[in-house]
């Protein structure tokens, strides 16, 4: 699995058996909801809570091929029951409703209800839910969008909490996916700036929390290691997600073509994740593509860059963010994002960019005033240390929890 919490958080173990429920789960796994969930898992379990993962066999969120094999194993001190997906991708209403969503065009309900398994359902999880979702105190969903919370999370309503991990994107406005914030006992959200999105979006139960996500802190960076590594001798601004347009991946590319031709700057791009990142030609000296890197080499990665650039809108959170901050690097965020954006303002812990022009600009800054850079990036890193270590949320998550039981 994502690289686990700290161990050892609480002395005094706390009485409970919970449920994590969430689409994929595993080393294997890239995706910022369910790295989030499963340390969450970990983390409530090495705080005395009786924890199980409930999941898929599935690793990768393209296919959502059944590639682990069903059944129950332990790790971590979580036991983890998988159950296998069965795939409807053939479904010409789902697909149908698909189209329009991405067209920005509402599905009639009856699509809708067809959409909710056109990637994929668990009827084994269901099953398990209707027969044992009683047994556990809570029972937390993650993220929103996927049938494992739009369908499972109904059945046990009276005790679910969702995690919803909103963007602000047309799949939240569905008429299928509302019962995830109307109906749980209760919502935790990653910031405020989700949280107003989900006022916006409809109703919600009274009990609603911001807990935030926790991160843990490496003790050890070698950013010089890494550019030797890697044959890095020019500064470089790096991007670490998904190659997607959802990311803002082609806005970066775009801007960043544009930045180093209108300033002649000397940083180069590098780019850690997974998916076809498609650089064009005319980048392919500028433009280093790394793929997906082990965790130590990620953490290097973010110690050794000039700066840190989130082009994505859509974020509920955004943890790539917190670890630049935590290897002491600033965070040029797009204009725009509404979460990001948030973070930047109560850390002082970066800049904001609209264009290649800001960007550009940006990055000739940090080049020519490193004392700069290290003052932002001391902010951002206070910020996640006084907001986000494991501690400080769990703490949160259990003072509701707590709340829960009453």
């Amino acid at each position: 699995m994502p690289p686990g919490v700290t161990r050892l958080l609480r002395s005094v173990p706390v009485q409970g058996r919970l449920a994590v429920v969430t689409p994929r789960f595993g080393d294997r796994v890239v995706g910022g909801a369910e790295a989030l969930s499963g340390e969450i898992a970990v983390g409530l379990a090495d705080r005395g809570w009786e924890v199980d993962v409930l999941t898929t066999c599935a690793t990768d969120h393209y296919t959502w091929a059944n590639e682990l094999p069903e059944g129950v194993t332990r790790t971590e001190g979580v036991t983890v029951r998988r159950f296998a997906n069965q795939h409807h991708h053939t479904s010409e209403t789902g697909r149908r409703a698909q189209l329009k969503i991405q067209a920005e065009v509402l599905p009639s309900l009856d699509e809708q209800v067809s959409w909710l398994g056109w990637r994929f359902t668990v009827p084994g999880l269901f099953d398990y839910l209707l027969r044992h979702g009683q047994e556990y105190q809570a029972v937390l969903f993650a993220p929103y969008l996927f049938w494992t919370s739009t369908v499972c999370l109904p059945v046990v309503a009276d005790r679910a909490i969702s995690m919803p991990c909103l963007h602000d994107e047309f799949y939240a406005r569905l008429d299928v996916v509302a019962p995830v914030l109307r109906d749980p006992a209760r919502v935790w959200f990653l910031s405020e700036p989700e949280h107003e999105l989900a006022h916006r979006l409809g109703p919600l139960p009274d009990a609603h929390t911001v807990t935030g996500a926790g991160m843990d802190i490496p003790t050890v960076y070698d950013p010089d290691g890494f550019r030797r590594r890697y044959g890095l001798r020019r500064p470089f601004l790096l991007f670490a997600a998904r190659r997607e347009p959802e990311k803002g991946w082609q806005l970066l590319m775009e801007a960043y073509a544009a930045a180093i031709a209108e300033r002649d700057l000397d940083v180069d791009l590098v780019t850690i994740g997974v998916g076809d990142p498609q650089i064009p030609v005319a980048l392919r000296q500028r433009v280093l593509d790394l793929g997906l890197l082990p965790p130590g080499d990620r953490d290097d990665a973010m110690a050794a860059a000039l700066a840190y650039a989130q082009p994505s809108k859509m974020e509920s959170f955004s943890r790539s963010v917190m670890e630049a901050w935590l290897a002491g690097t600033p965070v040029l965020a797009v204009e725009g994002s509404e979460v990001v954006g948030w973070h930047v303002r109560r850390s002082g812990g970066g800049l904001i960019f609209s264009g290649s022009s800001d960007l550009g600009e940006h990055l000739a800054r940090l080049v020519a005033d490193p004392d700069e850079a290290k003052q932002l990036a001391e902010a951002g890193r206070r910020y996640v240390i006084d907001n986000y270590s494991w501690p400080v949320v769990l703490d949160r998550m259990e003072a509701d929890l707590a709340e829960m039981a009453r």
